[in-house]
């Protein structure tokens, strides 16, 4: 008879706690649920953590979980208007955007201070259907960890049908050097030679691999390279803010 109490409990609780969530949430707003920067994924844990345990021990009491989620509902609406309002604060309690792509050059220094690798980099490009780096102008990593991309002006979309051209394939980048280390297996399945690499580092003066951030290839065999010493001093680089 007790499992059956606490279990209806549980029950009552699921029914009462899930409407007075979604009424929370609809108050705090899209904000909340589709950029989440750090303050609202930080509420949404605390939120799910709090109804978590009311839902799972019948022994807390209920109405302390359901005064705690209004109160926390209303403390992010208070703090997100505040950032609104007051621009300095609103950095404070959140990521400022980073530049980790220039002229098609990905800057080292930005991507290891915000703990980005490489492949994150290049597979997040692939979402934004862009395979070849060198065809950005610009990439920056927002305040929510997603990648806003600039292309290079040649390289935007125009209505073919309207210009009567014909459409040339996309050329599809990979890549052959990361963090000064040659790629063997991928240039021998592009038929490509380490001899042959070396060439082309040669036309660009660069002495060695160990100076290159990251070199890629593309189907005509094209080389891209981006250097470790690229933009390191971040003197060509203008800062984006929030």
């Amino acid at each position: 008879m007790e499992l059956i109490k606490e279990l209806l409990v549980v029950v009552g609780r699921i029914f009462t706690i899930i409407p007075l969530l979604l009424i929370v949430t609809l108050y705090m707003g899209k904000r909340a649920i589709g950029e989440l920067p750090v303050f609202d994924f930080l509420v949404i844990i605390t939120l799910g953590a709090i109804t978590g345990a009311d839902l799972a021990d019948p022994s807390i009491s209920h109405i302390h979980t359901a005064v705690a989620i209004i109160l926390i509902g209303l403390f992010q609406k208070v703090i997100t208007n505040s950032a609104i309002k007051h621009r300095k604060f609103g950095h404070l309690i959140t990521f400022e955007p980073t530049i980790v792509i220039q002229d098609g050059q990905l800057i080292m220094s930005n991507l290891k201070k915000i703990r980005f690798s490489i492949d994150n980099i290049l597979q997040m490009l692939r979402e934004k259907d862009v395979f070849n780096i060198s065809d950005v102008q610009i990439g920056i990593i927002e305040a929510n960890g997603n990648l806003s991309v600039l292309k290079h002006a040649n390289k935007d979309l125009v209505t073919l049908e309207d210009m009567n051209l014909t459409k040339v394939g996309s050329s599809l980048s990979y890549p052959i050097i990361i963090d000064g280390e040659i790629y063997g297996n991928v240039l021998k399945k592009l038929d490509l030679s380490e001899d042959w690499l070396e060439q082309q580092l040669a036309t660009l003066n660069i002495k060695t691999p160990a100076d290159i951030f990251f070199a890629s290839v593309n189907n005509d065999n094209e080389l891209h390279v981006s250097l470790k010493s690229f933009m390191e001093d971040k003197q060509n680089i203008v800062p984006i803010t929030n």
